[in-house]
């Protein structure tokens, strides 16, 4: 009777492939079945070596096309949902390390690499809900921010909007050096000051920070 396979649990693998180390608490990408589609991404929770392959436990990470709801107008190109769904696959399936970040860290990026992806909800596959339920909206769409849109601030009433929502186009927003919302217009408020609209990516006000009396499903 040969010796059994020994399983070894480690906190960190130099896989030899890619030239990377994988550690526990690093999320990678993982081949994805068709070369036209995008990788997975998952969570790495466990690693075991054994002889004859080593493995690794995942949590993985849902796109928004592959969630109940499905992709909507305010989820950011690159952004992940944090699933309760958790597997185990070959490290031969994993194609590199990447960087997950919340959603605040990633509004604050200065650049936006093909490694970065962000995520700011927790997603049940089985139910198909999600944590938190309700998130601040913004603008006259009563929309959650999207980080890859343009918005401009009021700067009376200190809400975002995005220009198409209020009839102008993103030159004309960026070319302006102050912005009164036609809300504020109609109450008769006055310009407290000048700041210049600043794309969504590069604003920090812009990251759910903010105390906000709307919020939405």
């Amino acid at each position: 009777m040969g010796k059994r396979a020994v399983k070894k649990s480690v906190s960190e693998y130099k896989c030899e492939r890619l030239n990377q180390i994988v550690k526990v608490g690093d999320t990678v990408m993982l081949r994805p079945p068709a070369e036209d589609t995008p990788p997975y991404v998952a969570r790495v929770e466990a690693i075991d070596v054994e002889r004859a392959d080593t493995k690794v436990r995942l949590r993985w990470f849902y796109r928004p096309e592959e969630s109940l709801g499905g992709r909507r107008n305010f989820h950011g190109s690159k952004e992940l949902f944090l699933s309760d769904h958790f597997d185990v696959c070959s490290m031969d399936a994993v194609e590199g390390v990447c960087r997950v970040h919340s959603f605040k860290s990633y509004v604050k990026l200065g650049a936006v690499e093909a490694e970065d992806y962000f995520y700011r909800f927790e997603y049940k596959a089985a139910t198909g809900t999600f944590k938190p339920d309700h998130v601040a909206v913004y603008c006259v769409c009563e929309m959650p921010y999207n980080p890859d849109d343009l918005m401009v601030q009021c700067d009376s009433c200190k809400d975002w909007f995005h220009p198409t929502c209020i009839h102008l186009t993103p030159e004309q927003v960026k070319k302006m050096t102050q912005f009164v919302c036609d809300k504020c217009l109609a109450e008769g408020q006055i310009l407290g000051g000048k700041p210049q609209p600043v794309p969504a990516t590069e604003s920090s006000t812009l990251t759910g920070e903010r105390n906000s009396k709307r919020s939405k499903r």
